[in-house]
């Protein structure tokens, strides 16, 4: 039987040299910047804050209301989520819609005066081996309680969207080498976005207790 190996990650940043000091050069930066700078900001909130689930889940939000203090567009952003089948691209599409709708109807565009500009960045994740592995549901459960919550992150979000799998390497796994579908299944229907990572291990690992 395969046996799962879980791997750990770390998060390297790299400046693209272009900012942000309003709404207006926000939405066609986020127009023009590489989908590696998309994903960035949209999921690397969830690697730096392991135990918060934020109110505003993305670098956008964030600086929409924090720096810019417009808690309007904010909270819209905060509602984008590349759950199901939802690519970069297509969250690419859906921050610009939100944001040019907005400033259609409002005369002044909001931007920095006492803040911080936004800066743009993409990221590169290494893949950091943990020498855990699991060869049954049980053994699967023993070793999720204790690993470091960057393999959460690795094996569901990088699976997910940077690695193009469409689905965790949890469920990959759990469906074709032990069989367990429906576990799977249940797994895929968990929205990631509404947990931190610790809360999302927590909602794994009472799946897979209930299937014990």
């Amino acid at each position: 039987m395969q046996e799962f190996y879980f791997t750990g990650c770390m998060e390297i940043k790299e400046l693209l040299g272009q900012k942000a000091e309003d709404e207006q050069r926000l939405m066609e930066l986020i127009e023009e910047v590489p989908s590696d700078s998309i994903y960035c900001h949209m999921h690397s909130y969830f690697l730096r804050h392991p135990y918060i689930a934020g109110v505003y889940p993305n670098d956008f939000a964030t600086w929409v209301v924090v720096q810019v203090r417009d808690r309007v567009l904010g909270e819209k952003l905060a509602e984008v989520s590349p759950y199901g089948d939802k690519g970069i691209e297509d969250v690419r599409i859906r921050l610009i819609e939100i944001i040019d709708d907005h400033l259609s109807q409002i005369k002044v565009v909001p931007g920095v005066v006492h803040g911080q500009p936004f800066y743009f960045m993409q990221s590169k994740i290494i893949q950091v081996q943990t020498g855990v592995k699991a060869g049954s549901l049980s053994e699967f459960c023993n070793a999720l309680r204790d690993i470091d919550t960057s393999a959460v992150y690795n094996h569901v979000f990088e699976a997910r969207i940077r690695d193009r799998k469409g689905r965790s390497d949890f469920s990959i796994w759990l469906e074709e080498v032990l069989g367990k579908k429906d576990l799977a299944d249940k797994i895929e229907s968990i929205d990631s976005y509404m947990y931190s990572l610790e809360g999302l291990r927590a909602k794994l690992l009472d799946l897979c207790e209930k299937e014990l």
